[in-house]
């Protein structure tokens, strides 16, 4: 399975912890297919209680947009549909995978695909970037951006231009063609010192 075969999504939701009871308020996604985006989603979903006036000003969504958008049960069921067994990604993905586990357990359902994390292979490969927020990250690579953060098929978007701008520098730099999903999540899980040793190996192993 290629890195650049994925479904790139993003939660907004009604505070930061499913734990704590908090909800999906808003899910948007891509679907890429060997970089190529073919595919969207989004929708906003009814949380079942009002969000605090932060989160309103946060994101830009309102508890009147809320009143009248379908279920959270109705908007997951067709977004497990969206996704099927893909592997998944999104930036700061241990946010993302929980909400989603979280809203997939209340139906009755698991997540089937990996989780790749846009924001940890960013700190890897991208080390003298300020720091590795989306946003600033989207200007470090001049990605052009017209949209509204905080918005989740917008975030989605970014996040799948940011994620084929890091593939394509990892195939340049290291004269990767083809770069695996189970490559990437190693790479997440390596030490910064160690990385440029990682895919130097990968590329004399491959080549």
């Amino acid at each position: 399975m290629l890195a650049n075969s994925i479904v790139v999504l993003d939660f907004e939701t009604t505070g930061l912890s499913p734990d704590q009871g908090d909800r999906a308020i808003e899910i948007g996604a891509v679907k890429l297919d060997k970089g190529v985006i073919t595919d969207r989603f989004q929708a906003l979903m009814n949380p079942g209680r009002r969000i605090s006036s932060f989160i309103e000003h946060y994101t830009g969504i309102n508890n009147r947009m809320l009143a009248v958008a379908p279920t959270c049960a109705k908007v997951m069921t067709d977004f497990s549909n969206f996704i099927g067994s893909s592997n998944l990604l999104a930036h700061n993905a241990a946010f993302d995978s929980r909400f989603l586990a979280a809203e997939f357990s209340r139906l009755g359902q698991l997540v089937q695909g990996e989780f790749a994390c846009s924001l940890l292979l960013a700190r890897r490969i991208y080390q003298d970037a300020p720091n590795h927020k989306l946003g600033t990250l989207i200007d470090y690579k001049n990605i052009p951006s017209e949209g509204n953060f905080h918005r989740a098929l917008f975030d989605a978007e970014m996040t799948a231009e940011l994620w084929l701008i890091m593939l394509n520098d990892l195939c340049e730099r290291y004269g990767i063609e083809h770069i695996p999903f189970s490559l990437v999540k190693k790479l997440a899980r390596t030490p910064k010192a160690q990385v440029n040793k990682l895919l130097t190996n990968y590329a004399a192993k491959v080549s």
